[in-house]
């Protein structure tokens, strides 16, 4: 680890890794810490192949946690009391003890293949566990249907709730475990649903004329608003049951993650990189607050369109995952997890949120 401080704000940044190799924490609104913070979960490439690692708060030791060819490095997502961390990985979906390091398979998926092609979106192939641990929702894609897989942590048991075309970056109600909300395709995007698949339903509906690019969603902790960048104009707040929408802020926010008390949000962005900005949720628009610089790639020439570019055709898209910062907050919303590559290979930093910036502290049982 080195610490360094933020040449714009003064925050002080460590780097939590330093190897030849790619790293990354959880994509961005899927928790990096377990809830009482006693470790860091992250993916690196160091022996030559995604592997899962936990890096204790109170250690610069990593420890790794699986050793095999086929990890789903995006599928990851850690249990909220510590002791495991979820992922798909070949056809089949596992969880690993952080104490014992014993994996166990969860899920069969026998021939199917899991993903979809690419990587953005459903392509991503992530997860997500209720807050209580005991629901683990998988998306898989068998020839042209999606399906949405619940498994019951307890007992093991799983059932398909869903299938229609497109499923993408599900989460969980993070105080409700009964809701989800999940990505469809980029022209109806926002849908949420019931647990057992009832109620399934789209609660935006974007302007096609305009090219509406309503992206990077996620749920908003005290409330019923889904939080969304509308790419790049800023960050709107839909209500999952009334389709309501106000603007947050009006400012290229990328990947917008909102802290645990639902009160203010971080996000990095492009065109132009700011570095990691704070803003606030009250009524009205929110003005940015500068947090860090990043100085990552932040891979993917789609993003420089203005609009929807899927409107216009078929896109090629490159933009590994690796080179976006995806900024995570802690759950006693004092730090936040990002990644860079700013030393030519991706490695996770943490930047302490001075108070100084004005932020409200968060306040979670």
């Amino acid at each position: 680890m080195r610490r360094f401080r933020d040449p714009e704000t003064g925050a002080s940044v460590r780097q939590l890794t330093d190897h030849p190799s790619i790293h990354h924490h959880p994509f961005y609104y899927v928790p990096a810490w377990d809830r009482n913070m006693r470790h860091r979960v992250l993916v690196g490439h160091r022996s030559g192949s995604p592997q899962l690692y936990l890096l204790p708060t109170d250690s610069n030791r990593l420890q790794q946690l699986t050793d095999r060819p086929d990890l789903n490095e995006w599928s990851i997502h850690p249990s909220r009391d510590g002791r495991y961390v979820y992922f798909t990985a070949g056809r089949g979906g596992w969880r690993v003890d952080t104490e014992s390091f014993r994996e166990e398979q969860a899920l069969d998926f026998g021939s199917s293949n899991i993903r979809e092609n690419g990587m953005v979106g459903a392509a991503m192939g992530t997860t997500t566990l209720s807050p209580d641990d005991r629901y683990w929702a998988v998306p898989v894609k068998t020839g042209s249907t999606a399906k949405m897989v619940v498994l019951d942590t307890d007992s093991l048991h799983s059932e398909t709730i869903l299938e229609r075309d497109s499923i993408g970056h599900p989460q969980f109600h993070p105080e409700d475990s009964n809701w989800l909300r999940y990505a469809g395709p980029y022209h109806s995007r926002i849908w949420v649903m019931r647990r057992d698949g009832s109620d399934n339903r789209l609660v935006y509906r974007r302007d096609a004329a305009k090219k509406e690019w309503i992206v990077h969603e996620t749920w908003r902790p005290g409330s019923r608003e889904i939080l969304t960048a509308n790419w790049p104009h800023g960050v709107i707040a839909v209500h999952a049951d009334t389709g309501a929408a106000r603007k947050v802020c009006a400012f290229n926010a990328w990947h917008p993650m909102v802290d645990p008390t639902g009160q203010w949000m971080v996000t990095d962005t492009k065109n132009p990189d700011l570095g990691l900005q704070l803003f606030h949720l009250r009524e009205g628009l929110s003005k940015p607050v500068p947090l860090c610089l990043t100085e990552a790639t932040n891979a993917g020439d789609h993003w420089n369109v203005g609009h929807c570019p899927y409107d216009d055709g078929p896109v090629d898209v490159y933009a590994p995952q690796h080179t976006h910062p995806h900024p995570n907050i802690s759950p006693d919303g004092k730090r936040v997890v990002f990644t860079s590559d700013r030393t030519g290979h991706s490695q996770l930093y943490e930047v302490e949120i001075p108070r100084h910036l004005g932020v409200p502290e968060s306040r979670v049982n």
